[in-house]
């Protein structure tokens, strides 16, 4: 997830210090994999590289530095889980420390801005050296750069973002920050489209809430969450990216058979909930046969929706049963998109 983005802006703005913790490189096993990031500042903490003593030792590195305020303001620090810091996980893991100023502001904000796009961008952070500056470079990956990178984080170095740069001759972190593939569209801001908000914002997805009810929005929502209110959601259908989830659950069911009605005419969907009991899926599909939808099509539509097992009719309930079978599906879509990519890999 990329919230640390806006998170860091918002410490610039209000000129609190504090310092980006990423897991540079992990040998053997961690609790988090390389990219995860925390943002610590002198008496808050965000995020999480794992938890534990690692977690605990990598804050005080970072509040020891914004208190002494010298040396440099990037660092890596090589962490022994077993022998230093008592885990049982045994790995090694290798922090990049990056006291944050005024000057990170440029690409902090290029990166928002990147991920409009569905590449995204590259990240390059370089530790300097002998003669060498330390610098922060953002810039837009081409096909060749996408692909490389997608061999990477599925092949046998996905968990090594810092290597040797031999042109400039010092460490050099390098990463790719995107949007997430999984975008999730939810039609209803009702108290099941309020709780499915809730639990979707706190996991790696895009999600677009759509209803036509502005005072039913909260006043605040989390970073990966955008609000569509909006009278005419069949527009948001037809505009939303291919391999999109898409949740129905509105307060009108003519509303909910005239979305699935307008959905059904898409070949490039993920998921297609719609929610409601059994009695509604039969009711639905009478309809929809009387209207000549091929019976193949109306077969894609989950309802009732939610990871089966998972019972109750209580909003957060439901909302935990809906996330348990999108992050199924996502985790189906990257071993899917992983497996030539691994295959495709250079030996090391």
């Amino acid at each position: 997830m990329n919230a640390w983005i806006d998170q860091a802006l918002w410490c610039l703005d209000r000129r609190q210090a504090a310092v980006l913790v990423t897991v540079a490189w992990v040998q053997g096993s961690a609790p988090r994999e390389a990219g995860a990031k925390m943002l610590v500042s002198a008496g808050h903490q965000w995020f999480t590289i794992g938890g534990g003593h690692l977690e605990w030792k990598a804050a005080e590195f970072a509040r020891a530095r914004l208190r002494a305020d010298d040396g440099p303001d990037r660092w890596i620090e090589a962490l022994p889980l077993g022998p230093a810091l008592g885990q049982c996980c045994g790995g090694m893991v290798h922090l990049l420390f990056e006291r944050l100023r005024e000057s990170d502001r440029a690409w902090l904000e290029a990166l928002r801005a990147g991920l409009q796009t569905p590449a995204g961008r590259i990240r390059e952070v370089g530790l300097g050296g002998a003669g060498v500056a330390p610098w922060v470079r953002v810039s837009a990956p081409d096909e060749a750069e996408s692909a490389a990178i997608a061999a990477d984080a599925a092949g046998p170095d996905a968990d090594r973002l810092l290597r040797p740069d031999p042109v400039r001759g010092c460490l050099t972190l390098r990463e790719a920050v995107r949007p997430d593939p999984l975008h999730v569209v939810i039609f209803g801001a009702g108290h099941v489209g309020q709780a499915l908000v809730h639990v979707l914002g706190t996991l790696p997805c895009r999600v677009t809430w759509v209803d036509a009810r502005d005072d039913l929005f909260p006043g605040a929502v989390p970073a990966n969450v955008s609000i569509e209110a909006t009278d005419t959601p069949e527009a948001v259908i037809d505009e939303a990216p291919p391999g999109s989830c898409f949740l129905i659950m509105t307060h009108d069911h003519a509303l909910d058979q005239r979305l699935c009605e307008q959905l059904l005419r898409r070949d490039d969907v993920a998921y297609f909930g719609l929610i409601g009991s059994q009695t509604k899926r039969r009711k639905f599909e009478h309809r929809f046969r009387a209207r000549g939808i091929p019976p193949e099509r109306v077969a894609r539509i989950v309802c009732p929706i939610g990871e089966p097992g998972i019972e109750g009719k209580q909003p957060a309930v439901i909302a935990v049963a809906v996330a348990a079978q999108l992050l199924r599906l996502r985790s189906e879509r990257e071993r899917r998109a992983g497996a030539p990519a691994r295959a495709e890999a250079p030996a090391h």
